[in-house]
């Protein structure tokens, strides 16, 4: 298993992704974090079916910081129920220099 990981995040605003992009990699939970948007989403949420312009927030970190890092966004985010989902990465078939270079960025050692 990979210990390379993507987090897909759904934030309120391109301002609140960016902020929560900040933090991240300020606390070393991640070492880079991309925002797209904005971007429509349409969901069901509450018994109706809702379409938001919202912001993606994409932060690339370590397995070892997913946890941590889903504790914080949920702490922070404004949302009740955040979108944060933890995807694996083949690190084997990317840029080995840059990955090396991801998993020191998201160590507190560094």
């Amino acid at each position: 298993m990979s210990d390379i990981r993507l987090i897909y995040i759904t934030c309120e605003s391109r301002e609140q992704a960016l902020e929560l992009g900040r933090l991240l990699v300020e606390e070393r939970l991640a070492a880079c974090a991309n925002v797209l948007g904005p971007m429509t989403s349409i969901y069901r949420w509450e018994g109706t079916i809702e379409t938001t312009d919202e912001a993606v927030l994409i932060a690339k970190t370590t397995t070892e910081n997913v946890a941590a890092l889903t504790g914080h966004i949920k702490a922070t985010h404004s949302y009740s129920v955040p979108c944060v989902l933890s995807i694996p990465i083949q690190a084997e078939e990317g840029n080995a220099d840059y990955l090396t270079w991801l998993k020191e960025k998201a160590s507190p050692s560094d």
